[in-house]
């Protein structure tokens, strides 16, 4: 009981802050450097940004990673058959059938050699099988490329130093649906393309929208994967679907998770939802 009372606590607390500012999806606010990034997508330094969960950047105390002695081969784990399983349950004619393709991902994730290599090889899958559940949840099964009728051009002009670019939307694309002109400027340092001025190049290469996401994998997701499946959804969407916002987006996100942990013959983990 006292375990339920602590989560309906919390819930409520997060509830009150999110009805009493903005609504920030789940993605990193990219600070400047040395600022750390509150999960409620604040900048700022001092003990309110930092401490797990919270940080999203550079801050105090990073979440710390979990070192790998895994030996998985990625493009062993995503085989074909995976890939196509995935994209042969979107409808007919979709926008993602000829865009995403196996090849570019493998392409992408020769930026990102530390995908699918952290703690144990069970680990590791289940690392993988997350992503790809994500992935499979934002895409639609690889059909959709970019965000479906957005409401806002997601510009946050309080964000100086990712300026927007006039006329430009910076709504979700690509395999997690980057959005946010915070992401899309601080994607463009580490992935060298101007995605400030031409966010729609990630849904004009393939390869960039698997990058992307990885980006965002990596920096944001990948410190809390160890934790359960769970906290991926509270780094992804949290601040949307968790406590008990949206229970049947979460239930879809666990169902493509268990389903791939299954074909990988890996327990599912730590806690399943947010």
């Amino acid at each position: 009981m006292a375990s339920v009372i602590s989560l309906k606590t919390l819930c409520l607390a997060v509830i009150i802050v999110v009805t009493a500012v903005p609504v920030v999806m789940g993605q990193n606010c990219g600070c400047g450097d040395g600022v750390c990034c509150s999960k409620y997508g604040y900048c700022g330094n001092g003990n309110e940004y930092s401490g797990e969960g919270y940080c999203e950047g550079p801050c105090n105390s990073p979440p710390s990673t979990t070192p790998s002695n895994s030996d998985v081969n990625v493009a062993d784990v995503v085989t074909s058959q995976f890939f196509s399983d995935i994209i042969n349950q979107a409808p007919n004619d979709c926008p993602g059938e000829s865009f995403y393709t196996r090849d570019a991902f493998l392409n992408a994730l020769n930026a990102f050699s530390g995908f699918g290599k952290i703690g144990s090889a069970d680990d590791s899958k289940r690392e993988i099988a997350a992503f790809f559940a994500h992935v499979t949840h934002e895409t639609g099964n690889l059909c959709h490329i970019e965000e479906q009728n957005p409401q806002s051009n997601y510009c946050d002009t309080s964000r100086t130093y990712y300026p927007c670019a006039p006329g430009k939307s910076y709504h979700g694309r690509g395999s997690l649906q980057l959005s946010g002109n915070y992401n899309y400027g601080a994607a463009r340092k580490d992935l060298n393309f101007d995605g400030l001025r031409f966010p729609e190049s990630v849904a004009n290469d393939p390869v960039l929208a698997f990058k992307t996401g990885l980006w965002f994998w990596m920096n944001n997701v990948r410190p809390v994967v160890t934790q359960g499946f769970g906290a991926t959804i509270q780094r992804i969407n949290g601040a949307i679907e968790c406590c008990g916002k949206e229970p049947q987006l979460i239930q879809a996100r666990i169902n493509y998770y268990t389903e791939y942990c299954n074909q990988f013959g890996v327990s599912y983990g730590g806690s399943l939802s947010c």
